[in-house]
């Protein structure tokens, strides 16, 4: 039986441990993901050529995560690359910031984010630290057709766990950078008391690090190895960070915060005890960068975010672009001009000045940054923002369908839809999906999952009854 296609995903390519995600799968995309590396090296025309041939290798807190990494630095180094390895598990955002300052030609991590534990995944990073854009990893699946083609293997490689790599610490360099980003004496003389919830991710020793060292009286859940998360994916949701939430109702702390296992999507919970959207955040972040701080700036979001940001934007002069689903698109954008804050829906942000990648961390500190400059809720400012924008209500929809009338749908929507309901649409938008603008700030959008018969319907309504009347009607567009 033949070794089914390796593909990429918005952030890399995922699959199960021992069924996908196995060693000869990881050195044959290690070898595909050289060879990309040594031809871009050797062209006059390409952005590494006469690079150091540098590749920084990480890995998160899953299973046999070091093993993983030392067989993919053994790979680059038998192709004349050199690698070099973060000495623990280490985030995402801080591989990224240290391809940059270390001007490496790319950066590899062994994660698979928040997919639960079974989940393993390798993610490409190019030299500017933003994740790899389609055109160079479909030129990376077409190596790794060719070499299961010609059933290639390594003429002699180390067994996992034997091949040692040459190790760094990220760590010191990253914090630095922070510092400058985050004013943590405001968050310390506010005398906050915060619950961190770390998934038992990488995280641990960076927020909570930062934190003490501000002065702020901090209380950690899960932060200590556990590949198996407890059976859960480490995503920070209100499900997850439900430790968090009744720490606060005990009235022993003022905030949650909140980080998946590689560090780049944060979680929130507010003195009350809600969990606050990534949709919320985004607006939020904004909010306190452009009216606190002075940035200048657009701001970035993908097509299935919240348009709240743009009413926020729009009540501080700033404009407002749209990218497609995945942050490497809004990377690509914050690399070309000045972005005050990019973000998406999933649960990821970024600002001027930092990577063009997802930062969990720095998402965090700026909140309770905003926190302690205001000295209010974080409700209570979204709440002030939202009597002069109006309130914005958002629901995300999977809906399954029978894989023939998938195909079915994906054309009918291609041609653009009248109406959503008896909702009237006055502009029909194809840069990623299907999104279909209605009257009075309120929008659908629909995605087709690529890997499965899958829908993922993305609304907003300014009022409750708004979105209950769009879920109706979208629901029927699918099941139609």
């Amino acid at each position: 039986m033949s070794n089914p296609p390796i593909k990429f995903g918005t952030s890399g390519w995922r699959g199960l441990i021992a069924r996908d995600f196995t060693f000869n799968n990881v050195r044959l995309i290690a070898q595909s993901t050289a060879e990309y590396l040594q031809s871009e090296l050797e062209n006059p025309k390409s952005s590494i050529y006469g690079f150091k041939p540098e590749v920084i290798v990480g890995y998160d807190t899953r299973f046999l995560g070091p093993e993983f990494a030392a067989t993919v630095c053994e790979i680059l180094e038998i192709n004349g690359l050199t690698p070099l390895m973060c000495h623990r598990d280490t985030p995402t955002p801080v591989i990224s910031f240290a391809i940059r300052t270390r001007k490496a030609i790319a950066g590899i991590n062994l994660t698979a984010s928040h997919n639960p534990p079974e989940y393993q995944g390798f993610k490409l990073s190019m030299e500017n630290g933003a994740g790899a854009p389609a055109d160079v990893t479909r030129r990376i699946e077409k190596r790794v057709a060719v070499l299961q083609k010609k059933k290639w293997q390594p003429e002699k490689v180390s067994s996992p766990g034997v091949y040692s790599c040459k190790t760094f610490d990220p760590k010191p360099r990253y914090l630095n950078r922070i510092r400058k980003l985050v004013d943590l004496k405001v968050i310390g003389k506010a005398q906050l008391k915060i619950g961190l919830e770390f998934m038992f991710g990488t995280g641990r020793g960076y927020l909570d690090e930062l934190l003490r060292e501000s002065g702020t009286e901090i209380t950690s859940f899960h932060d200590y190895l556990n590949p198996g998360f407890e059976g859960h994916g480490p995503e920070p949701s209100a499900e997850g960070m439900e430790q968090v939430r009744r720490l606060i109702l005990s009235r022993k702390a003022k905030l949650g915060l909140g980080l998946d296992g590689d560090a780049d999507r944060f979680g929130i919970v507010d003195q009350d005890g809600t969990w606050l959207t990534p949709n919320q955040i985004l607006p939020l972040t904004l909010y306190h960068l452009k009216k606190n701080r002075g940035w200048t700036g657009a701001a970035v979001r993908t097509v299935p975010t919240s348009h709240q940001i743009d009413a926020v934007a729009e009540l501080l002069g700033v404009m407002v672009h749209e990218t497609p689903v995945g942050f490497k698109h809004i990377g690509a954008l914050m690399e070309s001009e000045p972005i005050i804050v990019g973000g998406e829906e999933s649960g990821g942000l970024s600002v001027k000045g930092h990577i063009p990648e997802k930062d969990g961390i720095l998402a965090c500190l700026l909140m309770a940054e905003l926190v302690a400059t205001e000295g209010k809720s974080l409700k209570k400012i979204l709440t002030a923002i939202e009597k002069k924008t109006g309130p914005f209500y958002t629901d995300r929809l999977n809906i399954k369908v029978i894989p023939k009338q998938k195909d079915i749908l994906l054309k009918r929507l291609a041609q653009g839809l009248d109406k959503i309901g008896s909702r009237s649409v006055e502009k029909f938008i194809t840069t990623d999906g299907f999104k279909f603008l209605l009257p009075g700030e309120e929008w659908v959008a629909f995605r087709a999952s690529g890997t499965e018969p899958v829908f993922r319907c993305y609304i907003e309504a300014k009022s409750e009854s708004g979105l209950k009347r769009l879920k109706r009607a979208s629901t029927k567009i699918l099941s139609s």
